[in-house]
């Protein structure tokens, strides 16, 4: 099947990125946000990101003004009915993804592939509340995405083989470099990367090291680009702690229960970068280790 027309569904922090590979990748992208001004602010966010590449010299200008020309905006699902793909990036929350899958099922035709950008959540689930099970695969982009180049492309019990390889070189032709994942929860990245954070909140709880020795061992111990702390505060310590959570609800191993230190620190606010503090405070440059948190 030759994708011509792509949907995304949300314009937030991976949904604007989604929709920016894709019109970089010569696709005609129609993006859906539920109010003009979360509109307006993700594909603010996409002319930003293309701004500062023709800054740098990276870009010219016309090919930003050809990016952005394949880019339509709009708060109609309904709008997405000619897509050969439909992306959905909202919430991590079951219920309004199926509302949204739902909706999308009656509005695109049936050769319409749908893929979800969901980093836990099942696909077989999701799927189920749609006349194409077979049809629907996960895609799951890492941020920022315009410049992480893995993709995790999942396949659930029912999906087709021919809707998954379309799936799979449609990653491809984004220049990104997919990967094979069957519906397990958390697929391949999370699985194995969601214990080794969970670990490292508990050393720091049990007093091995401290936030800076816990990250530089394994910096320089391992050779990790970011200690696992600092990781933890880009990715969002709400984030992970969500992600931790419906992990040990499906598989009950205690690798991946939430630590008590992660549930506090949600709770207190203090959820990474995003919110200015988690296990680093941001508020200077560089950030300095928090104070405190045990």
């Amino acid at each position: 099947m030759a994708i011509k027309t792509v949907g995304v569904v949300g314009c937030g922090l991976m949904g604007s990125g989604i929709a920016q590979v894709c019109a970089e990748a010569g696709y005609r992208v129609i993006v859906r946000e539920v109010s003009e001004d979360f509109l307006k602010k993700g594909i603010g966010k996409i002319e930003s990101f293309l701004k500062k590449g023709v800054e740098r010299g990276k870009l010219s200008p016309e090919r930003m003004k050809e990016v952005m020309g394949r880019i339509e905006g709009t708060t109609d699902l309904a709008k997405l009915s000619d897509s050969d793909v439909v992306v959905e990036a909202v919430v991590e929350s079951l219920d309004a993804k199926r509302e949204v899958y739902q909706a999308l099922d009656a509005a695109c035709p049936a050769h319409t592939i749908f893929a979800s950008n969901t980093s836990s959540l099942s696909i077989t689930e999701m799927a189920a509340c749609t006349k194409r099970a077979d049809r629907f695969v996960g895609l799951h982009f890492f941020n920022p995405v315009p410049l992480m180049k893995l993709v995790e492309v999942v396949r659930s019990p029912v999906t087709s083989a021919g809707a998954f390889e379309t799936a799979f070189e449609f990653a491809k032709s984004l220049g990104k470099v997919p990967i094979r994942a069957t519906d397990k929860t958390g697929f391949i990245v999370n699985r194995l990367l969601v214990p080794y954070l969970l670990d490292a909140i508990r050393a720091l709880e049990e007093g091995v090291g401290s936030i800076e020795d816990v990250d530089k061992g394994m910096q320089l111990g391992c050779g990790h680009p970011m200690g696992p702390l600092t990781l933890l505060d880009f990715v969002g310590l709400d984030t992970t702690y969500y992600i931790a959570d419906i992990m040990f609800d499906e598989f009950r191993e205690k690798r991946f229960a939430p630590p008590p230190l992660l549930k506090r620190m949600v709770q207190a606010g203090l959820h990474g970068r995003k919110t200015g503090r988690g296990f680093y405070d941001y508020s200077a440059e560089p950030p300095k280790p928090m104070a405190g948190l045990v």
